[in-house]
């Protein structure tokens, strides 16, 4: 299917026969620093993957060859002013909310250098892959400001909040193999490979799987957690009566049957 691009930095492609949608931060001289015309264009393409039922999976990448993302541009920052500042906070708040509330599991892809604001993106993701050159970290406490686009609630989510304060208040980089060790990051390509390699193989796996079907996982994994059991299992049900009733699942059980490979309709 054809490159769509959203802004001069960012572009999506499509792989698996357009199940798997892969969302490229494409600033390479800048290593993806997320200016306002950048954050612009996330969140512009994050809405139209949204509403893509076609689209199974989303892949958050980077063109980069020494990072994922440094975070905010801060040759950007320092020429606002501060009432330029606020109300530059509401485009750089959508890019982040717009990878986190991607209505279908989401992978990034994490090579070289992933702080700040670009480990947020990555936060964002349902799972991370990195390579051994990756360089994960939240520094925002060492130029004077905290976590802003999501880092806060996300590490510890992932890490505990013990884990998490100790990574924030340091501002300490995390190199790959202690980030795995540390759940930083979910999985490791293997030696040699990249990142993104690695993680279209992963989305390409998930992708094989009812289009309904992981969306309403990943609607259930999201609304339950934290809540008590009896409240998370009433989330659960209602995202299983979205799915029972359905073309994937009458689709699922027959293919099951049959043994053959379902032909999913997504609805």
């Amino acid at each position: 299917m054809a490159e769509a691009r959203y802004g001069e930095w960012v572009r999506v492609e499509r792989h698996g026969g357009g199940r798997v949608a892969e969302l490229v931060l494409d600033r390479p001289k800048a290593m993806n620093a997320v200016s306002t015309a950048m954050a612009e264009a996330i969140a512009a393409a994050c809405a139209a993957l949204a509403a893509d039922r076609t689209v199974s999976v989303t892949v958050v990448s980077s063109s980069s060859e020494k990072a994922f993302c440094v975070g905010a541009d801060l040759k950007e920052r320092n020429s606002l002013t501060d009432a330029e500042l606020g109300r530059q906070r509401p485009y750089a708040r959508a890019a982040y909310t717009g990878v986190l509330d991607l209505p279908m599991p989401a992978v990034a892809a994490v090579h070289g250098y992933a702080l700040g604001g670009g480990f947020e993106l990555a936060l964002a993701c349902d799972l991370i892959v990195a390579d051994r050159t990756a360089v994960v970290g939240l520094p925002e406490v060492s130029v004077g400001v905290i976590p802003g686009g999501g880092g806060t609630q996300l590490l510890p989510r992932r890490v505990g909040a013990a884990r998490a304060a100790e990574l924030i208040y340091t501002a300490r980089r995390v190199a790959a193999d202690e980030a795995a060790a540390l759940g930083l990051v979910d999985q490791l390509a293997p030696e040699g490979e990249s990142a993104r390699t690695a993680a279209l193989a992963l989305a390409g796996r998930v992708a094989g799987n009812s289009p309904v079907g992981l969306r309403a996982a990943k609607r259930a994994l999201r609304l339950g957690h934290g809540l008590d059991l009896r409240a998370g299992l009433d989330v659960e049900d209602a995202a299983w009566r979205t799915v029972a009733f359905s073309g994937d699942r009458a689709e699922g059980v027959a293919a099951f049957n049959d043994k053959r490979t379902p032909d999913w309709p997504g609805e």
